[in-house]
Formats: structure tokens, C-alpha cells, sequence
């Protein structure tokens, strides 16, 4: 049983109706097909590979790796914790009009807050500010729009997609303290040596 029970804001209810009404069937395929790209399951596989593949490399290589693996355990196990605490509907249960233009039912009932996926792609979008400034932009950017796509889909209130891309940006900077992984962008520094 949650300790608390959260319920959606008024904004929520008419972002996801309107999302609901409004979704083509091409936007919810290639939505579903998108919101992959921010999975936990394929991201811890994603750094334990690169963390594999850094173990041979200078430092500064194996300690990004070392940090974007332990952000991304965090990541995922952080959402599950919350979850077990706090219970909230998620759209796609409240939103029937959704279902008649196709969208399925996703995760647990009750798992809305926060968004997991969004947690990611916050830590994601986090760790990129220390990137020069096009990829910086480029993974930011990418970012984002994984983590909207678990609106369309109707898998989260936006407030939730919002909370967790936000708590997955604080947890990747606290995490940074542990693990070394530069508390200054790359760009930034070469700026101040100059």
C-alpha cells in the first residue's frame, strides 16, 4: 500500500484529453516506437556495454562510463522506490476516448508518478551539459522528446514526465560528487584555461 495517493492537475486531464483526441494512429506507432529509446532495461544494457568497452581506455573515459553506469542503475531503480510510494492512475486508465483511437494500456494502474523514462532522459540531458556545444544540444534535444513521447502515448500526466525528467537531472548531479565525472562542461573548461 502507497503512502500517498496523487492525483492529476487540471492541466494534466486536458493535455492528456487532448492528446487523446488529437493523436493520430501514425503519431501513436511511432511514439511507442520512440519511447524505446528512453527504456531502462535497453539503457542499463547500453552502459554496461560502454562501461565494458571503457575498462582499456584512459581515465577520464572510464570515469564517464563509470558515472553514466551508475546514473543509469540509479535511474532505474529510483522510479520503482517512488512508485512503491506513491499511487497514481495513469491516463491511458482515465482517458477512454484514448482507446478508441488506439492507444494500448501501459505498466501497472496505479505506477503513473513518476515518469521512469523521463528520469532517464533527464540524468541523460544532465550529463550532456558537459558535452561541447552540438552534441550537447543534439542529446538535450533528443532528450526532451523521448520524454514526451510517454505523454503521447498516454503512459503519464505531463506533470509526471515533467517531476521525472527534473528529478533525473538533481539525481545525476548529486551523483557526480560520488563519481568524479566532470562538475564543469568540457567547453567551459577549455573557455576558463584560455
Amino acid at each position: 500500500m502507497a503512502l500517498l495517493k496523487v492525483k492529476p492537475t487540471t492541466p494534466d486531464m486536458a493535455i492528456a484529453r487532448t492528446v487523446a483526441r488529437n493523436t493520430s494512429p501514425l503519431a501513436e506507432v511511432v511514439a511507442r516506437g520512440l519511447t524505446w529509446g528512453a527504456d531502462e532495461k535497453i539503457l542499463l544494457v547500453l552502459a554496461a556495454a560502454g562501461w565494458v568497452a571503457t575498462r582499456t581506455k584512459d581515465e577520464s573515459s572510464r570515469r564517464a562510463a563509470d558515472h553514466a553506469l551508475i546514473v543509469t542503475v540509479t535511474a532505474s531503480l529510483l522510479p520503482h522506490v517512488m512508485k512503491s510510494l506513491v499511487d497514481q492512475t495513469r491516463p491511458d486508465r482515465k482517458t477512454v476516448l484514448g482507446h478508441v483511437h488506439g492507444v494500448s494500456f501501459s505498466g501497472k494502474r496505479e505506477d503513473a508518478f513518476p515518469s521512469g523514462h523521463a528520469l532517464h532522459m533527464g540524468a541523460l540531458a544532465s550529463a550532456a551539459d558537459t558535452l561541447p556545444p552540438l552534441p550537447r544540444r543534439v542529446i538535450q534535444t533528443l532528450a526532451v522528446g523521448l520524454s514526451l513521447t510517454r505523454i503521447v502515448v498516454l503512459a503519464h500526466w505531463a506533470s509526471d514526465v515533467v517531476a521525472g525528467f527534473a528529478l533525473g537531472a538533481v539525481m545525476e548531479r548529486l551523483l557526480r560528487l560520488w563519481t568524479g565525472y566532470p562538475l564543469q562542461s568540457i567547453g567551459r573548461e577549455r573557455d576558463a584555461s584560455s
